[in-house]
């Protein structure tokens, strides 16, 4: 993977950390994550009118990721509803890497050398390791998160096959964020009879930016695993919980103890290791 790739991978981490803790310091996160994919989908809505139309054999991969990122997009905010940020965002993202690499060599014959791999094992047993159980006999939040994983990783293996089939990451990626961002505004409308744009404006408007924030983030993902193995995109992508860490301490009030510092020491590690073995 070029060096350029990778800083613009680093970059959609942080910006998608950034996003999520949008998110969970919400009152209505059901509210928020339907404002911000609506944002996402008015984003995208540019690279639906400037790039021509994906061919026919890319459309059931825009169809299936749309509705895993609106199963992805329930997962979170139930985990964020019943755990901690701390706690559910690494278990969320820590468990997508190594699914992905395995989903990508059964269902496309990715092959990653023995560095790659233990790249993406030394991001993935740092990202679980900040995560926090308290209570061992309450395990629905961490359950909720690693659902959510899972859905990360379905969509991004679905998502680096279809943008493959496109042939165009841009215009792959602007239907994808365009139909993402009905499902749950049409489930919010069910819920509450009307669309959260009721609230205060500056509020609408900061879910409106993290909505593009997102599709930022996850648009130079589908742009990377057109160029690297999904795997150690996904792996280097979940770095975030780097930014997600120091975004919990400075912002929410959560503690930078020395086993998150640690932790965080093991994922830089594995990046380092993905970096130099590209």
């Amino acid at each position: 993977m070029r060096l350029g790739v990778i800083l613009l991978v680093l970059c959609a981490a942080l910006l998608h950390a950034s996003w999520n803790a949008m998110l969970k310091s919400s009152g209505d996160r059901l509210g928020a994550l339907t404002i911000m994919t609506i944002g996402a989908g008015l984003g995208g809505l540019p690279l639906v009118l400037l790039t021509p139309l994906p061919p026919a054999s890319a459309w059931p991969y825009i169809l299936l990721s749309a509705l895993l990122h609106t199963g992805y997009n329930l997962f979170l905010i139930r985990a964020y509803r019943i755990g901690d940020f701390g706690q559910s965002y690494p278990i969320a993202r820590g468990s997508s890497p190594l699914l992905v690499s395995l989903g990508a060599a059964l269902l496309v014959g990715e092959q990653m050398s023995a560095y790659t791999w233990g790249g993406i094992a030394l991001v993935s047993v740092g990202i679980i390791s900040l995560a926090q159980i308290k209570d061992r006999h309450q395990l629905s939040a961490p359950l909720a998160a690693f659902t959510t994983g899972a859905f990360i990783a379905a969509y991004t293996v679905t998502d680096g096959i279809g943008a493959r089939t496109a042939g165009n990451a841009m215009a792959y990626s602007g239907w994808l964020f365009v139909l993402d961002s009905v499902p749950l505004a049409l489930i919010f409308r069910w819920q509450h009879g009307r669309l959260p744009f009721t609230g205060p404006r500056k509020q609408i408007g900061l879910n409106l930016a993290g909505g593009v924030m997102s599709l930022l983030a996850y648009g130079i993902v589908i742009w990377a695993v057109t160029l690297a193995p999904m795997g150690t995109v996904s792996a280097l992508r979940e770095t975030s919980v780097l930014f997600a860490a120091l975004i919990g301490a400075l912002f929410l009030g959560e503690k930078l103890t020395l086993r998150r510092i640690g932790a965080c020491l093991l994922i830089t590690c594995g990046a380092i290791v993905l970096g130099l073995h590209r």
